[in-house]
């Protein structure tokens, strides 16, 4: 089967779009990036086997670390050789395109030029963001069912912060989309004050830009503030429960307690994905 043709002038651009187009590229990196999150997976258990390999004399469980490490490195640099240049190709593909759809409705040079600079976010989050969306996702449902077969006060504590992000998120969505929208707005206008000349112009269009992306930050940094509160409960719980539960072996205490790092890890990059997916909803209505 091949990958279908977008009609650049009848269909907008957007993520959904740019990925069904080159679907099968895209879906055969995604499939290396899954495989490379479960073999990272298995590290705090390796890990806890070898401690007890050790401890009883054992190195057995260091040849079978070093082999998964191995493992992991031979896929993930594969995977990385393959994506450079394949997402390459399809940025050198769909830029030419908006920009030919662009010039056909008459729009102005300054608004061609950003639009082509938003259109790459496009490609780049599913270069960069998307393996990391992916290993996050998969990564937190396997950590989750791991935990929760050792220590469930844990699970239920890990759950609880799960379900805190998601509500912050939802709340601060309606704003971020605004503060994007003001941003993408301004910037649009950047080649055409620089176009114009004289310093005035082009240095209230940059005052501008930056209050933008100043209460971006500032958002961001909210939420930041909110999240980490929780984590750091999180961090002191997980220990506590750790060395009053059932759990007496040191191996699998070490493994819980790596698995919990592991999932605060991962669950603090969710608001990071959802923002640039906020941002990037907001660049497919621009680009329509």
């Amino acid at each position: 089967m091949t990958e279908t043709s977008l009609n650049c002038d009848l269909q907008p651009f957007s993520l959904w779009r740019v990925f069904l187009r080159f679907k099968w590229r895209t879906l055969f990196t995604f499939s290396l990036v899954l495989i490379e999150s479960i073999v990272d997976l298995l590290y705090p258990l390796f890990i806890g086997w070898a401690i007890n390999g050790l401890l009883d004399g054992d190195s057995d469980g260091l040849y079978w670390l070093l082999g998964l490490g191995l493992t992991s490195i031979i896929i993930g640099s594969g995977r990385r050789f393959y994506d450079t240049r394949i997402y390459s190709s399809i940025y050198q593909t769909i830029t030419p395109e908006m920009v030919a759809r662009e010039q056909a409705r008459n729009s102005e040079v300054s608004k061609v030029s950003a639009r082509a600079s938003l259109l790459n976010e496009f490609v780049e989050f599913l270069e960069n963001l998307m393996p990391e969306v992916i290993k996050a996702l998969a990564g937190l449902l396997g950590v989750l069912i791991i935990i929760s077969s050792l220590n469930f006060e844990v699970f239920l504590a890990c759950l609880g912060l799960l379900v805190f992000i998601a509500l912050i998120s939802l709340l601060t969505g309606r704003l971020n989309y605004r503060l994007n929208a003001g941003f993408n707005e301004e910037l649009e206008q950047q080649v055409g004050f620089i176009a114009q000349g004289g310093n005035e112009p082009l240095t209230e269009h940059v005052k501008r830009l930056m209050s933008w992306n100043i209460r971006l930050s500032d958002l961001e940094t909210v939420t930041f503030f909110m999240i980490w509160l929780a984590v750091v409960a999180l961090f002191v719980f997980a220990p506590y429960s750790a060395v009053n539960s059932d759990v007496v072996n040191y191996g699998l205490v070490f493994s819980l307690l790596m698995y919990v790092f592991d999932y605060i890890e991962k669950i603090t990059t969710l608001p990071l994905f959802v923002q640039q997916l906020i941002r990037l909803k907001e660049i497919s209505v621009r680009l329509g």
